[in-house]
């Protein structure tokens, strides 16, 4: 059902913090390889980039979802996304099995951005600069297919450049959805610490693209949700099959939304 299937799958929420959770995805992870998809991954840090920047006196602010980054807090999250998580990631996919291969938007270019404009801050309707905070420009699949079409695992920080140097901090769940579009994968899969897309304390299990955006417009979704909604709405708009948003700390989640007909989490398609 799924062999040569491309998969992205974005590690976030409690999979990042908890280390016992993070191994078990992986190990999930490894399995898909094992039965012959293609699983990719991008991986988020919110919660470690946070720790780290109030350890040095920095307090984190957010503008729906979004990080607002200067210099110090882009150097903060380039040692926690690549240094640390990254390699923790890699570091599990060899000990069950599987080949990883660390990289960031850097590496060969991988994902070319530019800083963002100001953004509207939906709460307040003031713009916002964001900071460095980048924009994905263009995505170079080449070391992603090469990887996977040699039976590695990639493992994406969500770092980025310009053509001149300059290093930008990439939202992890935008990242997912623009690889997993330029790499024509059949799903995008978006770990999280919430069940799903919630209405009313409630899960939506079925959402078309149209039904999110609204989600999105009248606010029934907030904060980090709508950075997940929309890279989904994008990636299924480009050609993706069909993107999932789950709970990546129930055991097996990964495994019990590809495998199981009624799912867990919330299906996101045209």
């Amino acid at each position: 059902m799924l062999r040569d299937a491309k998969i992205l799958i974005k590690i976030g929420g409690h999979a990042i913090i908890d280390r016992k959770i993070m191994e078990q995805v992986v190990q999930d992870v490894v399995f898909l390889r094992c039965v012959g998809a293609k699983p990719m991954i991008v991986h988020g840090g919110g919660p470690e980039i946070t720790h780290n920047m109030e350890k040095f006196g920095k307090e984190p602010v957010f503008i729906d979802g979004l990080r607002v980054t200067d210099d110090e807090t882009l150097e903060i999250a380039e040692m926690v996304l690549v240094g640390k998580i990254n390699t923790d990631i890699v570091r599990f996919i060899v000990k069950y099995g599987g080949k990883g291969v660390g990289l960031s938007g850097i590496d060969g270019l991988l994902i070319s951005a530019r800083k963002k404009g100001k953004v509207l801050s939906e709460k307040d309707k003031k713009e916002v600069d964001l900071g460095l905070v980048g924009e994905i420009e263009k995505v170079n699949t080449e070391i992603l297919e090469i990887s996977i079409n040699n039976g590695y695992i990639p493992v994406v920080s969500p770092i980025a450049t310009d053509i001149h140097g300059n290093h930008f901090n990439i939202n992890a769940d935008t990242m997912a959805g623009e690889i997993a579009a330029e790499v024509k994968a059949r799903k995008l899969i978006l770990l999280t610490n919430v069940p799903g897309v919630l209405k009313d304390n409630e899960v939506i299990s079925d959402l078309s693209i149209d039904a999110a955006g609204s989600l999105i417009r009248d606010r029934t979704v907030t904060g980090g949700m709508i950075p997940k909604l929309n890279a989904s709405i994008n990636a299924v708009r480009k050609g993706v099959e069909k993107a999932h948003i789950l709970d990546g700390s129930r055991p097996h989640s990964l495994l019990l939304e590809l495998f199981t007909d009624e799912g867990i989490g919330s299906m996101i398609h045209l």
